[in-house]
């Protein structure tokens, strides 16, 4: 079990309460001991009880780990020698032969100092403990006065003996451990954990005590139904471990990912900690897969599991889901620690994987849910790490704090997704129109239309808030068409009112799925009685990376009506300059990072100019949008940037304020970028 809490013994609890009770008494019971052996006269049947006593340490030092027994060093075979030994020579050499075979295994296998004082006293005691049996029902035995024989007498009061010596052993464990659950959980557990093969070994000890009272020589012959014993349960204990992890990382798997999150949560609900839930996702992996094979992908996922298992705190626990999708419990942690922990393994994960001659730069999204923040329940946790997960990527943020105004299937966003059908119903969407200029001249060469909804009781609700809603509900084509249908009666008010002003409208991947936006616009267009060259479509780098032989033939279609293509958001993409030129735009949109970005030094305003001289290449003029300070606008202008948007120039305005807008700065007409071959772009009035 993953522990949230730490074992402590500056506080009061059952657990340090149980380690000073059993400690001091268990290691007075070993001094007392050695006070006996050592003054003992003599030792009946002393190469017996030496073989006896060797073996016993030797089968110590091999232990049987359980999967997920309280104590990590788990059940051992010399507990079948530890009761022979208490049956014939009684408690002080089992106590001297127990401890002696404890303090060795812990230090071999480097336990901390607590547990290493604290099981050989708590063997003494369930040892004693045992002894106490023996002599309410057999009497007194010792190394001077060993058990004569065992009779049928004697197989009545063993059994017992193991029952105490079990419970006892079991009981003082749990108690000390019970800082990392709830003392009840973890005694049932571990007692259907152990129960079984305990017994099992324990059953051997009177096997034990014949072959030492009558041929002692005989005995490491007894090692071999013991060792049998062993690799049987070693096996069954291998087919546990790999149903609980992953073949190919080695890590937990969603089985026992779920295990610790039922602890986890019943560790809040005991002592109130929060603790915080991540799930993790390597962008691109499938086109890795794709491109050099499944060999290649999984030794990335090798390597990317062992950094995230390093990137991780030492209390936290990291599982994998299934293809390239982790998962990370991190303890005690709030909102704060929670996203530095994201960023800390987003950061190890993120560097240069060397796979023999193969270099890649591995990026990865986190989502991040809290406990209790989020919820208390492990299916609710994990749906929110999911969508705050799949936020992250859609906004390219990397990690992501879990938001209900971000989950499409929280009752809020399906009372918003109700709404905005109605709304659309009720027609009470309307387009707001942001300007773009010249960059040379500061004439106005178009306006972009930007959808906005004015809700009767929530007031505005903003555009990334019900538009993602569409997109993921199916009604994302009748939000376009009306969008559409908006700027081309628009364009017909201006083109009546003696004004010619082309319009922008954004779609969204999911209108490319189809023909259907074709048939739309063309009907549009006829409708109004307008050139298809007024119209112009911008699409996101998401459309080029997606869906792309669909993209590219209704684009075509498109195309084919007149309609100008504009490519949003450009240069985030990773794979924009590959497709780029099998995709045919007719304008460039630079994202407003790189613009805002300029003023951090040469290296920002070279990535600008680079973008800004890639379109001249290709025959396009580029916008940059984003634009909100006089210092970035001549900085474009210096770059040779081919028109400006963005709040310097004017902030997106209703239809009649734009109108006032256009008016005083182009009464007749708007100029509009045009390219005809590829070269510089060159102005044109419509």
């Amino acid at each position: 079990m993953v522990r949230k809490s730490e074992f402590s013994l500056r506080t009061l609890t059952l657990s340090s309460a149980a380690w000073y009770a059993v400690v001091p008494a268990g290691w007075a019971l070993i001094l007392l001991a050695v006070h006996h052996v050592l003054t003992v006269p003599s030792v009946a049947e002393a190469p017996a009880f030496l073989m006896t006593a060797g073996l016993l340490v030797m089968l110590e030092l091999l232990p049987l780990v359980s999967g997920r027994g309280h104590d990590p060093q788990g059940v051992v075979m010399s507990t079948a020698f530890l009761c022979a030994m208490l049956f014939m020579w009684g408690v002080w050499p089992a106590v001297i032969s127990v401890g002696v075979a404890s303090l060795a295994a812990d230090l071999r296998a480097r336990k901390n100092w607590w547990k290493v004082l604290f099981n050989p006293a708590q063997y003494a005691l369930s040892v004693g403990a045992g002894y106490l049996v023996i002599l309410l029902v057999n009497g007194p035995i010792s190394l001077a006065h060993p058990l004569p024989t065992l009779d049928r007498d004697d197989l009545v009061w063993m059994p017992l003996v193991w029952v105490t010596y079990f419970v006892v052993n079991l009981v003082v464990v749990v108690a000390v451990i019970s800082f990392s659950g709830p003392f009840r959980s973890i005694l049932v557990n571990d007692l259907g954990h152990s129960t079984a093969m305990s017994f099992s070994v324990m059953a051997i000890s009177p096997i034990i005590v014949v072959v030492a009272l009558n041929s002692w020589l005989v005995l490491p012959l007894l090692l071999i139904p013991l060792l049998l014993l062993y690799y049987t349960a070693s096996m069954s204990l291998e087919r546990e471990h790999a149903a609980g992890h992953d073949a190919l990382t080695g890590l937990p798997n969603r089985n026992t990912l779920q295990f610790e999150l039922d602890a986890a949560l019943t560790a809040y609900e005991r002592d109130g900690e929060p603790f915080g839930l991540m799930l993790i996702d390597m962008d691109d992996f499938k086109r890795v897969n794709d491109t050099l094979g499944h060999q290649v992908g999984d030794r990335l996922l090798i390597e990317f599991a062992a950094r995230l298992s390093e990137g991780v705190r030492p209390e936290d626990f990291v599982a994998r889901l299934g293809g390239d999708e982790f998962a990370v419990i991190v303890y005690d942690t709030d909102e704060a620690e929670g996203r530095r922990v994201a960023e800390r393994l987003r950061s190890s994960v993120s560097q240069s994987i060397d796979l023999g001659g193969l270099t890649f730069e591995a990026e990865a999204s986190v989502g991040l849910a809290l406990c209790p923040a989020h919820g208390t329940d492990g299916t609710t946790l994990l749906r929110r790490a999911d969508v705050a997960m799949y936020t992250a990527k859609a906004n390219r943020m990397r990690v992501e704090v879990y938001s209900p105004e971000r989950d499409l299937n929280s009752a809020d966003r399906l009372g918003l997704l109700s709404e905005l059908r109605q709304a659309l119903a009720d027609d009470a969407l309307e387009l707001y129109y942001q300007p773009k200029v010249s960059t040379a001249q500061g004439t106005p060469i178009g306006v972009e239309g930007l959808i906005r909804w004015q809700h009767p009781v929530r007031g505005f609700v903003p555009p990334d808030e019900f538009i993602p809603l569409a997109e993921n509900s199916g009604i994302m084509p009748l939000l376009t068409e009306r969008v559409v249908s908006l700027a081309l009666k628009q364009m017909a008010c201006w083109r009546d009112e003696g004004m010619t002003v082309p319009i922008a409208v954004n779609i969204a991947p999911t209108d490319l799925t189809s023909s259907e936006l074709a048939r739309v616009i063309a009907e549009g267009l006829q409708e109004n009685d307008l050139p298809a060259g007024m119209l112009q479509l911008e699409i996101t780098e998401r459309i080029v990376t997606h869906e792309m032989d669909e993209a590219k033939r209704n684009l075509a279609e498109l195309r084919k009506l007149g309609v100008s293509i504009s490519l949003d958001d450009f240069g985030t993409g990773y794979s924009s300059l590959l497709r780029l030129s099998s995709l045919q735009v007719d304008e460039i949109k630079i994202d407003r990072g790189f613009i805002s970005a300029m003023s951090e030094g040469e290296r920002a305003i070279g990535i600008v100019r680079a973008l800004i001289d890639l379109a001249h290449t290709l025959g396009m003029p580029s916008i940059a949008e984003g634009v909100e300070t006089a210092a970035e606008m001549r900085m474009l202008q210096s770059l040779g940037c081919d028109g400006v948007q963005g709040w310097h120039i004017a902030r997106p305005l209703p239809a009649d304020e734009v109108t006032r807008w256009l008016r005083d700065r182009s009464p007749l007409s708007v100029t509009v970028l045009r390219t005809d071959a590829p070269g510089t772009p060159t102005l044109r009035a419509v």
